[in-house]
C-alpha cells in the first residue's frame, strides 16, 4: 500500500463518520481514529509495519491537523503579505531535510534564485529520500519548516517570489 492509497483512506474516513476504522494487511497494519460526530478533536492514524522475522519496527505516523490548528491564528495575520508569493507544498508526507546529506551544502538557502526542475529538498517517507524539484522559477523568500522535521501532505515548504 503506497502513501497516496493510505491519504485516500483517511479522507474516506474522515467523510463517513465512522468512529474507528482497522485494516491489517499481510505487511501493514493500519489504524484510523477520528473524533465523534461533532467533536472538535482531531483525527489521528497510525501505520505500523508488521515486524519481519528479525526486525521489529514499529513506525507510528500521526496525520492529524494537530500542528495547522495551532498556527492557525499566526498564519491568518501572514495571509496578506504572503499573497504575492507561490507556496511550494509537501507532496508527501515524511521528513523534511534541506541538505542531501549531514556534510553537504543545503539544496537553497532565502535569497537563493531556483529555476524549474531546481531540487529544493528531500523528504524521506518509509526509508526512500524523495528530491523534491520546484515546478516554478524564482527566488526563495522564505523556508517554512526547519531542517530534519516532519512534514505533512500539502504543507507549505517554500515561498518563492516568481518576479
Amino acid at each position: 500500500m503506497d502513501i497516496k492509497e493510505i491519504q485516500s483512506l483517511i479522507k474516506f474516513v474522515a467523510k463517513s463518520g465512522a468512529s474507528e476504522v482497522k485494516l491489517e494487511m499481510e505487511d501493514i497494519k493500519i489504524t484510523i481514529r477520528t473524533g465523534a460526530v461533532g467533536s472538535s478533536s482531531p483525527e489521528t492514524t497510525i501505520v505500523q509495519q508488521i515486524p519481519m522475522a528479525q526486525a521489529p519496527a514499529a513506525q507510528p505516523v500521526a496525520a492529524a491537523p494537530v500542528a495547522t490548528e495551532a498556527a492557525a491564528p499566526a498564519a491568518e495575520s501572514s495571509k496578506a503579505e504572503d499573497s504575492k508569493y507561490i507556496t511550494i507544498k509537501s507532496p508527501i508526507i515524511g521528513t523534511f531535510y534541506r541538505k542531501p546529506s549531514p556534510d553537504k551544502p543545503a539544496f537553497v538557502e532565502v535569497g537563493s534564485s531556483i529555476s524549474q526542475g531546481d531540487v529544493l529538498c528531500v523528504i524521506e517517507a518509509m526509508k526512500l529520500f524523495n528530491d523534491i524539484e520546484s515546478e516554478v522559477s524564482g527566488k526563495i523568500v522564505k523556508i517554512l519548516v526547519d531542517d530534519s522535521s516532519p512534514v505533512e501532505f500539502d504543507q507549505p515548504l517554500f515561498l518563492v517570489d516568481p518576479s
